[in-house]
């Protein structure tokens, strides 16, 4: 081959690349190629393509499961002589300078993970030898420690990687840096960020030196923050412009670095997407006229995952359906109303009407302060926010609010249950009953849709405000006598009165999964079967009716009741325990070895409830005369009402299990139609998009779009609480503890020692006895671990959270709302969790 030929065929300027070559010019190159195509600075070059590593790389027999190897015959391999020859050709047609050589992988500036200095770049090659040295050593970084774990912790192919070289004129940096268009840290767009040193930027990168930090609005070109002196004003300026520019090109947030030239010519070096930003929801208000506030509802149900499409239509029917109730029109019932927003896969709520309500705007932060401790403490700060300001008449509100709520039947319901609560509890969850048992499942798809719309816009509706009306009293009685009790109540007495609550279908379900596990260890043929097979088996047995008889029929009987729930069961995509019911066998099979009978769930259990009523006998002694009786009132309405505070939710779990069974076989039908891959692709359509499926339409392509959207947010370790329309995570601009330590809110007294377990998903986890289980948050579909688990941290939650009243059931000590505790915590360090103090102390 001549190096004509060679050229040609595999080095091209960088000028002659764009986006849609990443195949050949790998993620750098491509992005370089596209900005050039642009207009904007991008030093001249050319690239060595992926052809000519794919060349090197079976010369030299690189073998991808063996990083070592491949790095050293990489690093010796000779750069085939026409190609080598292209390369000489190409760097003299340059001029002969100096260059920086970098490599440029297909797997780079993912849209999920940019990848950024994984492989080695080397700066100021001068010569022709050194530069074909250069590209070796280039190809060899492919396959270095850093860049193959990273590739691995991202899901990507090894075997799928090849590399790129890109050749570039060096620029002679009197300053260098990099530049981030949004903060990355709070996530605010419209603001350039940025660090410069002196000389190249590697310093930067290597953190062989401190950069000088500046903050800059890109708009107004103001100044806002500035340290050191590296830029002048007008250099930050042109900076933020160059920034605002390149976003604007791409459309996303940047991550930009640049140069500037001792001539003051400045350079744009590399652009690639800020990948750890949180998505906005679509058509959002310009935040200088309308700033907006996100709540989300994901991290209040403790699901941190994202919501299928189906799931997420849900909850719109749910809100268009509610706001009905509460006498506000909804234009499309499909699409929700306002104040359901959809950002990153998960459903938030849009509270700014409440927080601008004169009247309401202290409500989110007084509910949460029972529900989730750090959201309370973010609407507390918000409160103060002058764009958030409050608008209107506080009496006109007052009396609007009122009548809304009066339509719901909750007050009416809260009344009953507060007067009579057996009764009323009784009867309202007949009216559940009755309501479930009277809805028909059609055959047809189309019919089925039609069903499953009708029954979120009719029976929830119905029901729910009216369950919410049940819980409500005894969550107040609690709030009330803590308030006449005052300091007479220590730390964590108030608590132990929320132990061993009656009426909790949570705690139920998973007390009567351990009387299923006891009987089985008394059961050899049922023992034998939950240790010698895998979950995934036993639960394959159970739908064949082939699990051993007594497990067989306890099984059956609990799935009779609970089969409805799940793991994040508040998505309707996700399967049920009936379908598959491998999480609960395996928790049936690690209780096997809990075998201290003091420490048996039911036992502890029992023992609560007792500990709860002394604490009342202590608690009423302490005060006398009318408040004594009203304090005793209170009391015990705690004990007979707040155990329903789960129960809203598993009911309107059993309505989700209709509506689940309504579409799966939509999604069989249309996958036997050629329609769809799978059946289950159906939850990833909208249901007018499952219309129009029905009616013939092929909508692979947009299935096949969300599920790629959602592998990558499935991936997603951090998301907001409240979301600001800015971009901000208002969480970061709380203030951090002042001594670094572990805290968070006191949710169930006590304290213990254990080793930490950090699970980030219960699917498939195992917690040995006596360890502390840590959390990113927990729904139902985690609490058969709590059975094993000697103490619970969470970093989401409150007081009344599901995780804490599952705590407090059982005994155990948990401290909730630690702010990156499943960070800051490794597997396997010793705890003590103090849930009483809200700390939590890493020994030795």
């Amino acid at each position: 081959m001549s190096a004509v030929a060679a050229t040609s065929m595999f080095i091209r300027p960088l000028a002659d690349v764009g986006a849609a070559d990443v195949a050949i010019a790998g993620g750098k190159g491509a992005n370089l190629g596209e900005l050039i195509r642009a207009g904007f600075p991008v030093p001249e070059g050319f690239v060595i393509s992926t052809g000519v590593y794919a060349l090197a790389a079976e010369a030299s027999q690189v073998a991808t499961d063996a990083p070592a190897s491949a790095r050293v015959r990489l690093a010796a391999s000779p750069v085939p002589s026409a190609i080598a020859d292209a390369v000489r050709d190409a760097y003299r047609v340059m001029g002969s300078p100096r260059v920086a050589v970098r490599s440029s992988a297909t797997a780079e500036d993912l849209p999920d993970a940019s990848f950024a200095g994984q492989q080695d770049t080397i700066l100021g090659v001068s010569g022709e030898e050194a530069l074909l040295d250069a590209v070796r050593k280039c190809w060899a970084s492919l396959w270095n420690e850093r860049a193959v774990a990273y590739r691995e912790a991202h899901g990507v192919d090894q075997s799928e990687v090849r590399l790129a070289v890109v050749v570039q004129r060096m620029v002679d940096a009197q300053s260098a840096g990099v530049l981030f268009t949004a903060d990355p840290i709070t996530g605010r767009r419209r603001r350039a960020v940025i660090d410069a040193v002196r000389g190249l930027g590697d310093q930067l990168v290597s953190g062989a030196v401190n950069p000088d930090h500046f903050v800059v609005d890109p708009r107004e070109g103001t100044i806002i923050e500035r340290r050191g002196d590296v830029l002048s004003d007008a250099q930050l300026r042109e900076l933020a412009a160059l920034g605002a520019r390149v976003e604007s090109h791409y459309g996303r947030p940047q991550d930009i670095e640049w140069a500037i030239a001792r001539d003051g010519k400045l350079w744009l070096v590399q652009s690639r997407d800020i990948t750890t930003l949180y998505p906005l929801p679509k058509n959002t208000p310009d935040p200088d006229q309308d700033l907006r506030v996100y709540f989300s509802a994901n991290v209040a149900q403790g699901v941190l995952g994202p919501l299928t499409p189906m799931g997420l239509q849900t909850f719109k029917l749910i809100g268009s359906a509610l706001a009905q109730v509460f006498g506000m029109a909804v234009d499309d019932a499909a699409a929700g109303p306002p104040l359901t927003v959809e950002a990153g896969m998960r459903l938030f709520i849009d509270l700014t009407p409440v927080l601008r309500d004169p009247f309401a705007r202290e409500l989110p932060e007084r509910v949460m302060g029972a529900m989730e401790f750090r959201s309370q403490a973010i609407f507390a700060m918000l409160r103060s926010d002058p764009r958030l300001a409050p608008r209107g008449s506080a009496s006109r509100s007052r009396l609007i609010v009122l009548r809304r709520v009066l339509r719901t039947g909750a007050p009416r319901a809260a009344l009953f249950a507060l007067l009579r609560p057996d009764a009323t509890r009784q009867r309202l969850l007949a009216e559940v009953d009755a309501g479930i048992a009277g809805v028909r499942i059609p055959a047809g798809p189309s019919e089925r849709l039609d069903a499953y719309e009708r029954l979120v816009l009719t029976l929830l509706p119905k029901l729910f405000p009216r369950l919410v009306g049940l819980v409500a009293p005894g969550m107040l009685s609690y709030t009330l006598a803590a308030r006449l009790l005052g300091r007479r109540a220590r730390p964590g007495e108030m608590q132990t009165v929320l132990r061993g609550l009656a009426h909790n279908p949570t705690t139920e379900m998973d007390l009567e999964l351990w009387q299923i596990a006891r009987r089985a260890r008394e059961d050899p043929t049922s023992r034998s079967a939950l240790e010698t097979y895998s979950p995934a088996q036993l639960s394959a047995d159970y739908r064949a009716g082939a699990l051993p008889e007594r497990l067989q029929r306890d099984m059956g009987a609990f799935l009779a009741r609970y089969g409805h729930r799940a793991i994040a069961e508040i998505d309707l995509g996700l399967p049920r325990w009936s379908e598959d019911p491998a999480h609960l066998l395996g928790a049936i099979a690690n209780y096997q070895r809990l075998d201290d009978a003091a420490v048996a769930p039911d036992a502890q259990f029992a023992r609560g409830a007792r500990e709860a009523e002394a604490m009342i006998a202590a608690l009423v002694s302490r005060v006398h005369g009318p408040r004594r009786r009203v304090v005793r009132f209170l009391l015990r309405r705690v004990r007979l009402l707040g155990g329903l505070r789960e129960q809203p939710k598993f009911q309107i779990m059993r309505i989700f299990a209709i509506c689940r069974a309504m579409i799966v076989p939509v999604g069989t039908a249309l996958a036997e139609r050629g329609l769809l891959d799978a059946s289950d692709d159906v939850f990833f359509m909208t249901l007018p998009e499952a219309r129009r499926a029905v009616a013939g339409e092929d909508l692979r392509a947009t299935v096949a779009g969300r599920r790629a959207t959602y592998r990558r947010e499935l991936a997603r370790r951090r998301v907001p609480r409240v979301l600001l329309s800015d971009g901000t995570e208002a969480e970061t601009l709380l203030p951090s503890s002042a001594d670094g330590g572990i805290r968070g809110t006191p949710a169930s007294p006590g304290i213990a020692r254990g080793a930490a377990r950090v699970i980030l998903s219960p699917a498939g986890a195992r917690l040995e006895p006596g360890e502390v289980l840590v959390a990113p948050s927990t729904d139902p579909g985690w609490t058969p671990l709590f059975l094993t688990a000697s103490a619970l941290v969470m970093e989401m939650g409150g007081m009344m959270s599901h995780g804490a009243v599952v705590a407090r059931e059982y005994g155990i000590p948990a401290v909730v709302g630690v702010p990156d505790a499943t960070g800051r915590i490794a597997t396997g360090a010793r705890l003590v969790v103090d849930g009483s103090a809200g700390t939590v102390a890493v020994e030795g």
